[in-house]
């Protein structure tokens, strides 16, 4: 069985490629018994799309309302880091 720290970094993963049906069978074990790794993967998906619709937004807008793109990498990459870090309480 995997613990929270393999679960949130392999739900991470698992939204960039496929994983092996034993480790997504693994994973659905675990957040069955555990809300905080079912409640980190909702938030991954919350920020993925939030993420995707103000890109979309600034597409169609036409507009450019947005940080420059040295920084939007940087508070994505530190968004990043965050989220595959595990938060227990």
């Amino acid at each position: 069985m995997f613990n929270c720290k393999s679960v949130s970094e392999k739900v991470s993963l698992a939204m960039d490629q496929t994983l092996p049906f034993r480790e997504r069978l693994m994973i659905t074990m675990h957040m069955w018994m555990c809300k905080y790794c079912r409640r980190f993967k909702d938030q991954m998906l919350t920020m993925r799309k939030a993420l995707r619709l103000e890109e979309s937004y600034e597409e169609k807008a036409g507009l450019s309302l947005s940080l420059p793109s040295r920084i939007r990498e940087q508070i994505k990459k530190d968004l990043t880091d965050a989220l595959n870090t595990p938060i227990r309480s």
